[in-house]
């Protein structure tokens, strides 16, 4: 429920219409849009257009032109200096930093105030998730041992998180909550997995000198935070800062996202007492004798403002600001730079493509059952009573998804030659994977519901 919705149900509730928020035309607008972008299936649809967009193009008329788009060079010149990237470097390596910024923080908002912070179940999603890593990984090297696709082990590790966040609304309510939050938790988990990949196995020389330097900005961004400052901007300056040494380091960029998301406090500035005396205060009569009434009644609304902002922690005011940007114009703008592969090259190597597809269809169920049933036979884990056996085997295929970062790692890990092979192996898996995955997932949960209704059906004979 939006704020203003909210706002509007608990005045009618406790105060009357005449305390309501004022209407807006613009509101015919905006409301239809804002109930359009809070439906989770939504940044998945997006992604998909852009995506079939891009393969259009590559595949028209104009793929030559669509081609030299993403090669067009950016960059600033001071004096002999010069600091220049094609436009997909821009997308692949600056733009994607606010992606897995934003990961890091779903991951940390999770540990600390979400459902993780239950240890045994957090194990179980993590259990899960490097077993969708391991096994894949594996399957991979062992198929492509000695050949010329070897390097490329790390693109069939991670999961796509908005495909499969949007696969499961495509079911709505049959799906139970511990289902959502267990392939959430799984699909961060294996992203920040494999950014860890990308910076391990994938970076270019390390410069330590550089790296040290990036060392001393997230000291900085520590201190900063620990002073209490709160300006986004001086954050964001540093932070791009920081993104430059580490770049300089020979350490991929994007890592910056990553940590920066996981140093960002959880705990709240204003507590939730301080705001009831804060806005409270707003109710008091002023003294007629005051001489500046005015001024006095707007500091206190902006009092009242900052108070109502800082009430939520710095990581969900982030993820509210970057979620709606990062789902519908990042993610869409990197598969639109990236998904484009031209389908009628015949010279495509087919043992990479078989290799990706295999890893991702059957190595990531294989993995996430595997290390979920190990998990929860030693004791490390739990599993909830609603989240059956069949509703993870369903999970760990639509974790065969890879597309974002399975596109990202293969852009580091392939040639010229190999990459259109890769790519198109990452998007027949993570297709087969949503189509199955549904299919599946429909199935289970309509003999649970048919099930739920004779039960039901039952007991009223009982009482009858």
């Amino acid at each position: 429920m939006g704020i203003k919705k909210l706002t509007k149900s608990f005045l009618a509730e406790n105060r009357g219409d005449s305390e309501q928020l004022p209407q807006s035309p613009i509101d015919w607008i905006t409301q239809p849009l804002g109930r359009f972008f809070k439906i989770e299936a939504a940044a998945g649809i997006v992604l998909l257009l852009f995506t079939l967009l891009a393969l259009y193009f590559a595949n028209s008329q104009f793929s030559t032109q669509f081609a030299a788009l993403w090669e067009i060079p950016i960059g600033i010149s001071v004096g002999s200096l010069l600091f220049e990237r094609s436009l997909h470097a821009w997308i692949n390596d600056a733009v994607m930093t606010l992606f897995f910024f934003l990961i890091a923080l779903e991951l940390k908002r999770e540990l600390v105030l979400g459902e993780l912070r239950k240890p045994k179940l957090a194990l179980l999603s993590i259990s899960a998730a490097a077993g969708g890593m391991i096994v894949p990984a594996c399957i991979y090297l062992i198929s492509q041992f000695g050949e010329a696709g070897q390097h490329g082990w790390g693109t069939v590790m991670a999961t796509d998180t908005a495909f499969v966040i949007g696969c499961l609304a495509l079911l709505g309510t049959r799906i139970p909550k511990s289902l959502r939050v267990f392939m959430l938790s799984l699909a961060i988990v294996d992203d920040l997995g494999a950014i860890v990949v990308v910076a391990l196995g994938y970076g270019s020389t390390i410069d330590w000198i550089c790296l040290g330097g990036a060392f001393i900005g997230f000291l900085i961004v520590k201190c900063m935070s620990s002073l209490g400052i709160r300006s986004l901007t001086l954050f964001f300056a540093v932070g791009c800062i920081i993104w430059l040494t580490i770049d300089a380091g020979g350490v991929h960029p994007t890592v910056t996202g990553v940590v920066l998301g996981l140093m960002t406090p959880t705990s709240r500035w204003v507590s939730d007492n301080k705001l009831h005396d804060i806005v409270n205060a707003l109710w008091r009569p002023i003294a007629k004798d005051y001489k500046d009434q005015t001024h006095l009644h707007t500091t206190l609304l902006k009092t009242a403002e900052a108070a109502a902002r800082e009430a939520l922690s710095p990581v969900e005011r982030l993820e509210f600001l970057l979620h709606p940007w990062v789902g519908f114009v990042v993610m869409p703008l990197f598969a639109f730079a990236n998904a484009g592969i031209p389908l009628n090259n015949q010279d495509m190597p087919t043992s990479i493509m078989l290799a990706i597809f295999f890893s991702f269809a059957f190595g990531k169920p294989a993995g996430v059952c595997l290390f979920s049933w190990f998990a929860i036979q030693t004791k490390l884990a739990e599993r909830p009573a609603e989240l059956s056996w069949g509703l993870i085997l369903a999970g760990g295929i639509l974790a065969g998804i890879g597309f974002t970062m399975a596109i990202f790692i293969a852009n580091l890990a392939y040639t010229v030659e190999q990459i259109n092979a890769a790519k198109l192996g990452i998007l027949t898996a993570s297709l087969f994977s949503s189509i199955l995955g549904v299919a599946f997932l429909f199935i289970i949960t309509r003999k649970s519901q048919t099930k739920t209704k004779q039960e039901a059906h039952q007991q009223k004979k009982l009482i009858k």
